[in-house]
């Protein structure tokens, strides 16, 4: 049987009796109805694993007992940012779980001029807990021991700003024909991904501007949700852990 990996935001030392806050109580007691003696894999995002014995468990209280950390080598060398434009309904979800999965290490929601969401106030805020949620979730599924930050929704000048710290800055559109393989290895990168209608030519001029290099995927238009896919995977190809 496989051994569940837990998220949890409380501290974990070896040799410790820990309670489990209350979503990671829920999810071990409640949904996996796991018991006293069965092991955990549990993470607080400081990059290491910790197996964990139950010593007590109910519905919504569990209790463990902390055993020696063990370095967690998942992460990929390759520091990523991405910038993804707001999509409707679950493709948003889709674009965050997916990037956790291929190995992001920051998401920046963005409004552009073609973007049809708009956040403000308690339903941004609302928002964003439910997309960290949605990157807590994967990193349990995929072995990560790091949690990517979901940052707050950015302009488009706020980006750029934003994105100055990466080594290379690349825009995704099918208007150019200059290919990811043509360009040098990177220590850090950022990703801007368009809304469904694309981004504009004035938006593209001015990512140009600022030093992002524009990119295609290839001959054919990819969905919003599916772009930043695409391109990490190939980007963790050529420059980081993904095919050896």
């Amino acid at each position: 049987m496989r051994i569940p990996r837990i998220y949890t935001d409380s501290p974990l030392s070896e040799g410790n009796h820990a309670g489990l806050d209350e979503n990671a109580a829920q999810h071990v007691g409640k949904v996996l109805r796991m018991q006293p003696g069965q092991e955990l894999r549990l993470f607080n995002g400081d990059g290491q694993d910790y197996p964990a014995t139950i010593t007590e468990a109910g519905k919504k209280h569990v209790e463990v007992l902390v055993g020696a950390p063990i370095a967690n080598p998942n992460e990929s060398p390759l520091q990523i940012t991405l910038g993804q434009t707001l999509s409707k309904g679950d493709r948003m979800d889709y674009a965050v779980q997916k990037a956790v999965e291929m190995g992001v290490t920051q998401i920046v929601p963005l409004t552009t001029e073609r973007c049809d969401v708009k956040l403000k106030g308690d339903r941004e805020e609302k928002r964003l807990r439910h997309w960290q949620s949605v990157a807590i979730s994967a990193a349990e599924q995929c072995g990560r021991a790091r949690i990517p930050e979901i940052l707050p929704v950015m302009t488009i000048e706020q980006w750029l700003e934003h994105s100055r710290i990466c080594e290379l800055r690349l825009v995704l559109h099918h208007r150019t024909e200059q290919s990811l393989s043509s360009i040098s290895k990177p220590g850090s990168l950022a990703l801007m991904i368009g809304p469904e209608g694309g981004l504009t030519a004035d938006e593209i001029a001015l990512a140009e501007k600022e030093g992002f290099l524009p990119v295609a995927l290839g001959p054919r238009v990819l969905r919003t949700e599916t772009a930043p896919v695409a391109a990490m995977t190939l980007c963790q190809w050529l420059w980081g852990d993904v095919g050896g």
